[in-house]
């Protein structure tokens, strides 16, 4: 079948983005948001995973919400400003990745489809796994990626184009002897009998409780190894390097959201700041991210650190994955070198 064919085909399909999670590593920015609604650069982080299903024909598409769900609500609308139509799915009790899948089938209607994580970046080739994915009849196509970096992401295990296992993390200091290994993108493409291995109502998670059990069945689960940009935006240091980094593409090393106040005899460099940001004079910011109506006081030193205003994490508990921060006047400073 040609590419075109693929293509049409998508165009018809449904997608789901996952925008549930709580975002615990990236607190304080998701004390009082939802990960996938944190701005990266003006836009929210689930508003690129929109317009990703929409680049290749996937107009209608289900978000799950937990956390939040008014901030993702506000971050998208109905959609149209992402080139999609929306239907929000609420989780009164979080589900995880499968059990949210569960929550939302009778919108599938028994078709194919697409499901991404609400917090990535990417252009990685979603046409070219569907036509994989057609070509070898799977229940399932995880798209995958080279983990050269070897960053902290489970490794994927393969035979003949297959996945056959999740390993644990890959070792830092062991090199490995061919090639590195495979991690999942959190880009899927499911077929409608994969409901038959998700248990109802219940949490769940595909790669703990329901892509193992599908294999040992004998199911067809078909590893897509893809090139290109990708970008998980789940800690506070990852989303300051991978906003500097999509900076730097532009030629740049700061952003400034709306009404941005500094001082020109303030030094600012190498950060982030959200809107209605105030940097008075002689002040330094270095490698931070700012969070909206920050005041950064006159000869302040801010530096690889987020800070946001005290009252947005009033009265709430640090989650357990969070970073340690402290008070520091009118603003929560937490730093990245802990």
């Amino acid at each position: 079948m040609a590419a075109g064919a693929f293509s049409i085909r998508m165009a018809l399909m449904k997608g789901m983005i996952l925008a549930a999670g709580f975002g615990e590593r990236l607190w304080p920015l998701t004390a009082d948001r939802t990960k996938p609604a944190l701005p990266v650069l003006g836009k929210p982080l689930v508003g690129y995973t929109a317009e990703y299903l929409a680049s290749f024909g996937i107009k209608d598409v289900i978000v799950n919400l937990h956390h939040e769900p008014d901030s993702v609500r506000r971050s998208l609308g109905d959609g149209s400003n992402f080139g999609v139509h929306l239907k929000y799915v609420h989780e009164p009790v979080i589900l995880g990745t499968s059990g949210a899948l569960d929550n939302a089938r009778d919108l599938f209607e028994g078709e194919t489809f697409a499901v991404v994580n609400g917090k990535l970046i990417t252009n990685l080739d979603l046409n070219a796994a569907m036509a994989q994915h057609r070509a070898q009849n799977a229940l399932a196509t995880l798209v995958l990626k080279r983990n050269t970096a070897r960053e902290r992401f489970s490794m994927v295990e393969t035979n003949d184009g297959f996945v056959t296992r999740f390993a644990g993390m890959p070792p830092v200091t062991q090199p490995f002897a061919d090639e590195p290994p495979l991690m999942f993108t959190g880009i899927q493409i499911l077929e409608p009998r994969i409901f038959d291995y998700i248990p109802p109502g219940v949490f769940s998670d595909t790669v703990v409780d329901v892509y193992p059990q599908a294999i040992a069945k004998g199911e067809r689960v078909l590893a897509h190894v893809a090139e290109g940009m990708w970008f998980e935006l789940s800690t506070l240091q990852r989303y300051l390097d991978i906003s500097l980094a999509l900076l730097r593409e532009q030629g740049r090393d700061l952003y400034t959201g709306r009404n941005p106040a500094i001082d020109s005899h303030a030094d600012v460099r190498d950060s982030v700041l959200w809107d209605d940001v105030r940097i008075e004079r002689g002040a330094v910011v270095r490698r931070a991210i700012l969070g909206d109506c920050v005041r950064i006081r006159e000869g302040e030193l801010i530096e690889n650190s987020v800070v946001v205003r005290n009252e947005v994490v009033a009265g709430k508990n640090k989650p357990s994955k969070a970073l340690s921060g402290e008070t520091r006047g009118e603003n929560f400073v937490v730093s990245l070198s802990q």
